[in-house]
């Protein structure tokens, strides 16, 4: 398995980034590596990987933890985890000169149910503007016929007669040092400390089956692309009474043919013929809800941005909305009659072939680009 690449080296960021610094890298490079946008063949491998570490580092508990300890889970300790060192045994070593205290994990504890990640892709306006769809996820549940306990209805299971239900073995070594026990999970139950006599026919002693489940999502107005919605208890089902795990919904936002969106602004581009410039005109620029009119003074020029407030996104977290700016460029007309042609040379004539402010910025511009400036 290939070694993980630190967060912050993922987004090009250090590890003074601020919670802004964060944000905006990973928009900027979840925009690069979405699958439906990059179609190079590591695109969705990376695009996951800017997501795992936007993921970890936007959340300021998951943060501490990992500038602490990498990506080695402090939960899990030395062993056991991928990559990390088998120190089973040690802990009984510690326990026998050192009288114990660590404490162990009870076998027949309840145990919470793994987390289900699911992916879904939205059209631009369903972004904005929210909805409620029905999704089906495959997960497993606690069986209906034996309530998760794994046995024939009518049974129970029964105590390991091996490890007596602790759920450990004990095995004992005679070293240099002296006479070491060292435990493991019992290999007649798999450390679980009890033993199904029946089996239940429906999960076959597992205690869950797969199902197919339909849960209704509501997306909130104002979501973004890699945006997480939780549903608490959506997830797997827990073991021996455990809470079940939670399911997250990423967030994918199809891109729109006009509008484009930079967090909560609205961004679009709207033609302009060369007498609307010169002149000034009014016109209707269409918005995420409707057409609005937008005056257009004399002589603008390509490129000038006018804003529109509160025309865009409703705000995730808070209220109000973000604005919309309309980007004009004036389109240079392609074909043109005698006619218009020859008003166009009056015109030119009437001003100078060349406006005189005009003529000398570009010779300026000339001589700075000969001097190296």
């Amino acid at each position: 398995m290939a070694e993980k690449r630190d967060y912050y080296e993922v987004l090009g960021l250090g590890k003074s980034a601020s919670e802004d610094d964060i944000k905006k890298s990973y928009r900027k490079l979840a925009r690069q590596y979405h699958p439906d946008v990059n179609k190079e063949a590591d695109a969705e491998q990376k695009f996951k990987e800017v997501k795992e570490a936007y993921d970890v580092l936007s959340d300021e508990q998951k943060r501490a933890t990992y500038d602490r300890f990498g990506h080695v889970d402090p939960n899990q300790g030395f062993g056991g985890g991928a990559g990390g060192a088998d120190f089973g045994g040690f802990g009984d070593i510690f326990d026998m000169f050192f009288g114990g205290g660590g404490g162990r994990r009870d076998p027949n504890a309840p145990q919470r149910g793994n987390d289900l990640q699911y992916t879904m892709t939205i059209e631009f306006k369903e972004a904005v503007f929210g909805k409620e769809t029905d999704i089906q996820i495959p997960r497993t549940e606690s069986c209906d016929t034996c309530h998760g306990s794994g046995a024939k209805p009518g049974t129970q299971p029964e105590t390991c007669g091996v490890c007596h239900g602790s759920g450990q073995q004990e095995v004992v070594q005679n070293t240099p040092f002296g006479r070491i026990v060292n435990r493991r999970a019992c290999t007649n139950c798999s450390g679980t400390g009890k033993v199904i006599k029946e089996r239940c026919t429906t999960c076959h002693g597992a205690g869950k089956v797969k199902k197919q489940r339909k849960i209704h999502v509501k997306i909130p107005a104002g979501v973004d692309e890699g945006a997480q919605i939780r549903l608490s208890g959506e997830g797997e089902a827990g073991l021996r009474g455990g809470p079940s795990g939670d399911l997250y919904i990423v967030i994918r936002v199809k891109s729109h043919e006009f509008f484009e969106r930079d967090g909560d602004d609205i961004y679009c581009d709207y033609p302009l013929t060369f007498a609307q410039a010169a002149l000034g005109d009014e016109i209707e620029i269409p918005t995420l809800t409707e057409k609005v009119k937008l005056k257009i003074p004399a002589g603008t020029q390509t490129g000038t941005y006018f804003r529109l407030k509160g025309k865009g996104v409703p705000k995730l977290r808070g209220y109000g909305q973000g604005d919309q700016h309309v980007k004009v460029t004036v389109v240079t007309p392609t074909k043109l009659t005698e006619e218009q042609k020859e008003l166009l040379r009056q015109l030119s004539g009437s001003q100078g072939e060349v406006p005189q402010e005009h003529h000398e910025s570009i010779f300026d511009r000339m001589k700075k680009a000969f001097r190296g400036e």
